[in-house]
């Protein structure tokens, strides 16, 4: 099977990336790092020259431009290429490109695949951060048709995407959404029990067709983004 580099390093030896025109759900509480994840591997697909398109639907272009410019990701020059796209969906800017995508935002609360129906022919590599504020009002039943049909249709344009959950949307439909996509990573704060400090960690909670390991992944956010780090804790990590 195809895949592609997340930009984790740690990541991608242990089984190569995100497998091809696969959907890998991304879930976590606030200050785990899920819009740096999803930066990290926006920056790694634009480095292999995949067409890539980032959705934001929290924050705005320009925050995400100098959030990645303080990790070295030069978003913005990926962007005047044309291999990157950020459809910023909140802020000041949401009514622009409202208008230029000639889609409503009320319409889009509960139609995921609204979401994907603008994207340019060409794209490759999908991040949706985050599909939360799509969600309110859902039923546990409303939201499985729709996210289901989501997966689908971007299995079937053979677009390689990561959606992330917020902790809200993760608590409320997690369950379900992990029966419908081929990967689910989980970023959790926990505490040590050696060393009594609070760390961040990461659980592969399932990739399929994939060998991965059973154990927690201890990670920081360093001067390059997210590093899976070799810990006491998890000696059999790496």
């Amino acid at each position: 099977m195809d895949r592609t580099k997340t930009g984790i390093l740690e990541i991608d030896e242990m089984f190569g990336g995100f497998p091809d025109g696969k959907t890998v759900l991304v879930t976590g509480d606030p200050g785990t790092g899920k819009t740096i994840f999803g930066l990290q591997f926006a920056n790694c697909s634009c480095a292999q020259c995949h067409q890539t398109v980032y959705i934001s639907t929290e924050e705005e272009a320009g925050d995400l431009r100098k959030q990645g410019k303080s990790f070295g990701w030069d978003i913005e020059d990926f962007e005047k290429r044309d291999i990157l796209k950020i459809i910023e969906l909140s802020g000041k800017r949401a009514e622009e490109i409202k208008a230029a995508l000639n889609i409503s935002l009320d319409a889009l609360k509960g139609n995921f695949s609204e979401l994907i129906e603008n994207l340019p022919d060409d794209t490759r590599i999908l991040i949706i951060d985050s599909l939360g504020s799509h969600t309110s009002n859902l039923t546990a039943t409303e939201f499985r048709d729709r996210f289901d049909l989501l997966v689908h249709n971007l299995g079937r344009m053979g677009i390689t995407a990561m959606i992330i959950f917020d902790s809200v949307t993760s608590k409320e439909f997690n369950d379900i959404a992990l029966f419908s996509t081929y990967g689910a990573i989980q970023l959790l704060k926990k505490e040590n029990p050696y060393t009594g400090r609070r760390e961040r960690v990461m659980d592969i909670v399932k990739m399929r067709n994939t060998k991965t390991p059973i154990q927690l992944l201890a990670y920081e956010i360093g001067p390059q983004g997210i590093e899976v780090t070799r810990s006491d804790e998890f000696p059999d990590t790496l």
